[in-house]
């Protein structure tokens, strides 16, 4: 059975210790969708919402989210990030507006939650910012799409 590497042997919480870990290149990329009416995609791509360039503001929220992601995660190690990059654009079904991240850092532990900070405040953002054109949106789908480096080797999501 696959042991929980944030819990102690008394079930205790704690913080992983990966002082002994080396270093090496580590990526994560995350993605999530805010699904909306057709009617507030338009609105969104059309730059025309009451709060301004949404897309634009998400991504840097994202961005922000990122880098501050052990200050919101309580056992997350705080990083030096090398590279932060946040997306968003039109779903590929037109159902809403896609959001992914790619995070990259050197070091002794992962970026996976840098890169799900930055795609779940994105989306957070864009609801804010669309919510008085549309309270009935959803935010859907956040997950790791794949990551690399490290110990526990790569992952890949397999597509649908």
């Amino acid at each position: 059975m696959a042991r929980l590497s944030h819990v102690d042997a008394t079930g205790r919480a704690r913080m992983v210790d990966v002082s002994d870990k080396p270093a090496t290149a580590r990526q994560a990329v995350a993605a999530g969708l805010l699904r909306m009416a057709p009617e507030t995609l338009r609105l969104a791509l059309g730059g025309g919402a009451k709060k301004g360039e949404v897309m634009a503001v998400a991504e840097l929220a994202g961005v922000m989210a990122a880098k501050r992601t052990s200050e919101l995660i309580p056992l997350c190690h705080p990083l030096s990030l090398s590279r932060i990059v946040v997306e968003v654009m039109p779903s590929g079904g037109g159902e809403g507006l896609a959001v992914t991240a790619i995070a990259r850092t050197t070091g002794p532990t992962g970026v996976e939650m840098e890169a799900l900070t930055a795609v779940s405040v994105a989306c957070l953002t864009l609801y804010d910012m669309l919510k008085a054109a549309d309270r009935g949106m959803t935010i859907e789908a956040i997950r790791l799409v794949e990551k690399s480096g490290g110990v526990s080797g790569d992952f890949r999501r397999e597509q649908p």
